[in-house]
């Protein structure tokens, strides 16, 4: 497999333009007129930095334009490794003819759904709530004030498929904006009110109430049995659930939630969802069998894998499992990372205009490149002349290493050699083919989850590589994203800087990401920042009745205040806040946090056994906050074997309600769970509560062992 270190040239979707300065001037020779996104930072909007649509990004300069000219506003929400947004954008926004009509009849505003997630909550909402589905690209139609009356995904441009052409689209509502206006804002008005309607329980509980057996029950009734995963097709990796089902495991002894893991796992990363030369995963399978991605790689995505692969490792001994999990990693190192500390967004499905076509590979191709071991490598990865994809091959794991020893009567290790070196030619030669588009932009909630996972892998497997990984983006997200006001900012370009305001995904996956990265480095400035940013969430996005808003009290005024209340690709700012404030708690002692967070959950709980799928987060902070932490303290100074010793205890195992802190005794600690306790008798120490009750500390290695047991006393 290539390794991590190694720097591969990069095309990122940024440098298909110039910079500002020069930019006109570049598309002018093209034969374009430059329009309102040539100055943006967004790598999505400069996609369209040369289409004829006369595009705004969104801001009053375009809202007031509308008001002016009594037109409504034509609402396009994408992002840059969105394969069907670069469909529809090559097929209706390049056309002259259609975007002269746009440009006549609409203002036209284009959106970064990942700069703007609140824009793009608040629409999708809408969305989903006139049509039953939603998905990008998505396209609104707005009243001059910002309301919606009319939304879709995408439109061809021609009728296909039961779907209207973008034209016909067009072409009736701007004939009912002038003829049926009062109509039209009749329903804009229903739409905004449901949109403002609070879906939260208003009389929660203070007790949540979440049989894990209940919920797996209820995931075993949806369960795909033979590929794993929930539902059919399209199937998406649901890595929330997983790590739900790996922290309730041990209540779960009739098997069902082990069995579920375990195929989700292993269909997952056979299938062609899983890049097996240079790791990482795709975005989603287009089938029930994990074997046609849609190919965009999403770092939100492989944040989250790696820190189910990783946890499944610690929770199960299979090995394979870590490779996994160390795979994902690798690819993120290697082509997912600025050089200062940043994790990057994500690439493309397309390369050379064509979907999927830096990873796919004709028979010929393949076995050129197998040369010898080509008959085996076919055999294993489903390589052959009519391909199982549109005429060419998407690698994925069809046959077991044993089940090909056994048909060669050779030895696994010889097999799983041989494929080695014929995974490593492979991907050599792959990097010699045109890079899909890389999204250059950083976003801070993404990074938070990233760094969880780099700060997790790096404590439990002592790896100094990933330590240093994971302390560059601690340090790039505060130096960079954080403001001398201590509040966080959404988004840094290398060309822009940092901009727009922080949501409270971004401070709460930052959290998340910051006290994963103190508990591998017992490193005090990470806890302080962490804890400092949730004060300002609290502060900045708490609701009066509990819970949060998803934008902070001084953002921008919008239609409504989004709330989101799902977990979607990502946890939810809600779910997240819930969670990293239990385990503030736990660091701490301040019941503040627990009662916050206990409130968030209530509000929620009454859907978390019913439905599941949407509420993932929210399930593991309940969880969570259902049983006291287990709390260690080790003191002892940092170059003493002893403190080492006490300390690799604490790695092994998967343990999701456990808070460690350590600190040297010469040194002041800011971390209140270390307060007040020193050396025993000169020798570093373990301090171990449990259930609310602190145990004698101890010095031995094995004693610590035994305390953090079960049924340790």
């Amino acid at each position: 497999m290539p390794s991590p270190l190694r720097r591969t040239t990069r095309r990122t979707v940024s440098t298909l333009f110039t910079r500002p300065a020069a930019r006109g001037p570049f598309l002018e020779r093209r034969g374009c007129v430059p329009n309102r996104l040539t100055t943006a930072n967004s790598p999505y909007l400069l996609q369209h930095a040369d289409n004829p649509v006369d595009w705004y990004p969104w801001g009053e300069e375009a809202l007031a334009r509308a008001r002016e000219e009594d037109k409504p506003i034509f609402l396009s929400i994408g992002y840059a490794a969105c394969h069907w947004c670069h469909v529809m954008a090559h097929e209706s926004f390049e056309h002259p003819d259609t975007a002269a009509f746009l440009n006549g009849h609409f203002i036209n505003i284009k959106v970064d759904r990942e700069e703007r997630p609140d824009l793009d909550a608040i629409y999708m909402q809408a969305t989903v709530g006139m049509t039953g589905h939603g998905g990008w690209p998505m396209s609104v139609w707005l009243t001059p004030d910002g309301v919606p009356f009319h939304a879709g995904t995408y439109f061809p441009p021609e009728p296909r498929h039961g779907m209207p052409s973008f034209r016909r689209v067009l072409e009736a509502l701007a004939q009912a904006w002038h003829d049926q206006r009062d109509r039209i804002l009749e329903n804009a008005g229903r739409v905004l009110e449901v949109l403002q309607t609070d879906l939260l329980a208003s009389d929660a509980s203070e007790t949540i109430t979440v049989d894990p057996a209940d919920v797996v029950r209820r995931l075993e009734a949806v369960f795909d049995r033979r590929n794993g995963g929930w539902g059919d097709a399209p199937k998406f990796p649901q890595p929330m659930l997983l790590d739900y089902l790996l922290r309730v495991l041990p209540q779960t002894p009739t098997g069902s939630a082990r069995d579920m893991l375990d195929t989700t796992l292993d269909r997952m990363a056979d299938g062609g969802i899983h890049d097996l030369l240079g790791g990482g995963f795709h975005r989603y399978a287009t089938d029930a069998q994990w074997l046609v991605p849609h190919f965009e790689k999403m770092l939100y995505d492989n944040a989250q894998l790696a820190r189910v692969y990783l946890h499944a490792w610690q929770a199960t001994g299979t090995e394979r499992y870590r490779a996994v999990a160390r795979g994902v990693l690798d690819y993120v190192i290697r082509e997912m990372r600025h050089p200062t500390g940043g994790f990057f967004s994500s690439q493309d499905a397309d390369s050379e205009g064509v979907e999927g076509r830096f990873f796919v590979w004709s028979a010929d191709a393949f076995l050129s490149v197998a040369a010898d071991d080509g008959d085996l490598a076919a055999r294993a990865w489903d390589v052959s002349e009519t391909g199982n994809w549109e005429g060419t091959n998407i690698l994925h794991r069809l046959v077991p290493v044993h089940t090909l020893a056994e048909e060669r009567r050779q030895p696994v290790e010889d097999i799983e050699a041989r494929l080695a070196s014929v995974r490593q030619r492979l991907w050599e030669s792959r990097e010699t083919r045109v890079k899909p588009g890389l999204d250059d932009k950083v976003l801070t909630s993404w990074n938070g989850l990233m760094l969880a996972a780099f700060a997790e892998a790096a404590w439990v497997w002592n790896d100094p590589a990933y330590l240093e990984v994971a302390r560059a983006n601690g340090a790039f997200l505060l130096r960079t994203l954080r403001t001398s006001e201590g509040r966080l900012l959404r988004v840094w370009t290398e060309a822009g800087g940092a901009a727009l305001n922080g949501y409270l995904e971004d401070y709460s996956h930052a959290i998340e990401g910051l006290l994963s990265l103190y508990q591998a480095t017992f490193e005090r400035q990470w806890f302080e920042a962490a804890r400092e940013l949730a004060e300002v969430m609290i502060t900045r996005f708490g609701a009066e009745g509990g819970g949060f808003f998803d934008t902070s009290d001084d953002h921008e005024r919008l239609i409504t205040r989004p709330r989101e209340v799902q977990d979607n690709a990502v946890p939810s700012g809600g779910a997240m806040a819930a969670t990293v404030l239990a385990k503030l708690a736990a660091f701490t002692g301040e019941s503040r946090y627990t009662e916050i967070a206990r409130t968030a959950v209530a509000q929620i709980a009454p859907h978390l056994a019913r439905h599941p799928l949407g509420f993932g987060q929210w399930l593991q902070a309940a969880e969570l906050l259902s049983r006291p932490a287990l709390e260690v303290a080790v003191v002892g100074p940092r170059d003493d074997p002893d403190t080492h010793r006490l300390l690799d205890v604490l790695r092994p195992g998967f343990h999701p309600s456990r808070v460690m802190a350590c600190a040297d005794p010469s040194e002041e600690s800011t971390v209140p769970l270390l307060q007040g306790r020193g050396l025993i008798e000169g020798r570093p120490a373990a301090y171990v509560c449990r259930d609310f009750v602190c145990h004698t500390p101890v010095t031995d290695p094995a004693d610590l062992r035994k305390l953090l047991a079960p049924d340790g006393v």
